[in-house]
């Protein structure tokens, strides 16, 4: 039996029930084509045609041009309150993918509309500069005996779509990404297994009004080249604030690159949205294991926000489950790079055999060219369990968007490992937070910070480091660095130091280790609060 490919938390249930669209597409060819020919087309912003790079912005900024309006939802009543393992059950047939035994590079399958899923998606398949629309049809999907019966044989659109490719050996197609359920799409890398998502917008997160949840209504996805190793497709965007067009280059590997050129055109003022987003789950971790009671060490997805600001800093915040929303808004112009990383590779960490947390892609975003002035913005929600993704991390420009207006920016993720930069450059290899006393009254707590070369020296290790450590309220004291010859083969360095915080409720830490020979290692960032 199949399963599905993404993993249902609160965060993608509420995006897929508050996302509203309409339908939007053109064009497709199925398997030997005879399919294409089966049911109505019912393609509503576009018809089978000429398509160019810049079709898809020219249907957002029509778009953008009349008042959001959600069409009546033509999906089914037989399909409007499947159950998840009804919904299960309804499996895409290998046989019938796009591409299958073409010897292409890739292979295209579809997602039934149902269960949280239900607004209409319209994908086309765009070959020699034309479109083509690809109907929903029963006959590419196996209904297992749990689905009932009934199901029409009429253009009701698709859930999403996933690509398929040679990731992880040359004679077999694994899944490398997948797009589904309002913005949400997801990829990962050789070997790995799926975790973070990223998102076309964001839009109000975390406000008081509620947040918005644009849509990818629809996808024209480019027939690959034989002999390429990318994949390019495009999606359009709508929401009751904002259209979009958005162009995806996509390079499955050992890292997956995907290359993103977007438009946006906003319906109103647009001054709470968020950029290139990502979203991952961190449950608890060493740094955060109040009230935790299970057999792992730690759960998450990903452990850390990684940025390199305008001027060059390397900056790792470590992630916590905390008692309360927390928005953290760290300043900026002209971001190098931000991204969610899940850096601790090592399966004693997790010590499951069933989620494989180890082996969860990072998400690295580089944008291209200067995004000007405005802040990474980290969200930590509070929850309850691993099956929410309560971690939210964009780039928000400093200035709105008019309504009216076009904006165009691009960017570049990469989903893997931990983006690597200069030889010998220490970074934040642990972050462990306890009581500093056998008083378990006291206040003062201690921190543990391990630091690790990156990529190893050559020679003998490195003269003791200094370490800089600063408060924006309390008291530091103690403040001591030790090897760690556990860590980054015997070049590893260990930061330990008490906080007193002098009743404080939240307090904003920094620490910096400066080696003799002037080199600076990543800058360690941390937010305490008086109920974490």
């Amino acid at each position: 039996m199949m399963t599905p490919s993404y993993k249902l938390t609160r965060r993608r249930l509420l995006a897929s029930a508050a996302a509203t669209a309409a339908a939007a597409a053109i064009g497709s060819v199925l398997p030997g084509e005879a399919l294409a020919q089966t049911t109505n087309v019912a393609a509503s912003l576009a018809t089978d045609g000429p398509f160019t790079r810049s079709t898809v912005s020219e249907i957002a900024r029509r778009l953008s041009r009349v008042p959001f309006a959600a069409p009546a939802s033509r999906l089914p009543e037989v399909l409007q309150n499947l159950t998840y393992d009804q919904y299960r059950d309804i499996r895409f047939k290998t046989s019938a993918s796009i591409w299958q035994g073409s010897g292409l590079p890739f292979t295209l399958q579809l997602f039934h509309p149902g269960f949280y899923f239900k607004e209409p998606i319209e994908v086309a398949i765009v070959k020699d500069g034309v479109a083509k629309h690809l109907p929903y049809s029963t006959d590419l999907f196996d209904f297992g005996p749990l689905v009932p019966k009934g199901i029409p044989n009429a253009d009701i659109g698709f859930a999403g779509i996933r690509l398929h490719g040679p990731l992880n050996r040359p004679d077999y197609f694994d899944e490398v990404v997948v797009f589904q359920g309002a913005s949400y799409f997801r990829s990962l890398g050789k070997g790995q297994a799926y975790g973070i998502s990223a998102r076309g917008l964001a839009v109000k997160t975390a406000e008081p009004e509620g947040e918005e949840f644009p849509i990818f209504r629809a996808f024209w996805v480019e027939t690959p080249v034989k002999d390429g190793d990318t994949i390019v497709l495009y999606a359009l965007l709508d929401s009751p604030s904002v259209t979009g067009a958005y162009r995806f280059t996509i390079r499955p590997g050992v890292t997956t690159v995907m290359d993103v050129e977007a438009d946006l055109f906003p319906r109103v003022d647009l001054s709470k949205v968020g950029l290139a987003p990502g979203t991952s789950m961190f449950f608890f971790g060493p740094n955060d294991r109040q009230g935790v009671d299970d057999f792992r060490p730690e759960v998450h997805d990903s452990d850390g926000l990684l940025m390199v600001n305008g001027r060059g800093e390397r900056l790792w915040r470590p992630l916590s489950n905390p008692s309360t929303l927390q928005i953290s808004a760290f300043v900026d112009a002209g971001p190098r790079g931000f991204g969610l990383i899940q850096r601790d590779r090592n399966f004693v960490t997790y010590e499951d055999l069933e989620a494989f947390y180890e082996k969860r892609p990072s998400l690295w975003v580089e944008p291209v060219g200067d995004w000007g002035s405005g802040a990474v913005t980290l969200v930590e929600i509070p929850t309850n369990s691993e099956i929410h993704d309560n971690i939210v991390a964009y780039w928000q420009p400093k200035d709105p968007m008019p309504a009216g207006s076009e904006y165009s920016f691009a960017y570049r993720l990469s989903w893997g490992g931990d983006p690597t930069f200069v030889a010998g450059g220490m970074v934040v290899n642990g972050t462990m937070v306890g009581r500093s006393t056998l008083d378990g009254d006291s206040p003062i707590r201690r921190f543990v910070v391990d630091f690790a070369p990156q990529q190893l020296l050559d020679g003998k290790p490195a003269e003791e480091p200094k370490a800089t450590v600063t408060t924006s309220a309390g008291k530091i004291s103690n403040v001591v660095v030790i090897p760690n010859p556990q860590i980054g083969e015997g070049q590893g360095w260990r930061v330990n130091f008490e906080l007193d915080p002098d009743n404080a409720n939240l307090i904003e830490l920094r620490t910096v280790l400066t080696f003799p020979d002037g080199r600076a290692s990543e800058t360690w960032v941390y937010r305490w609060t008086a109920t974490a």
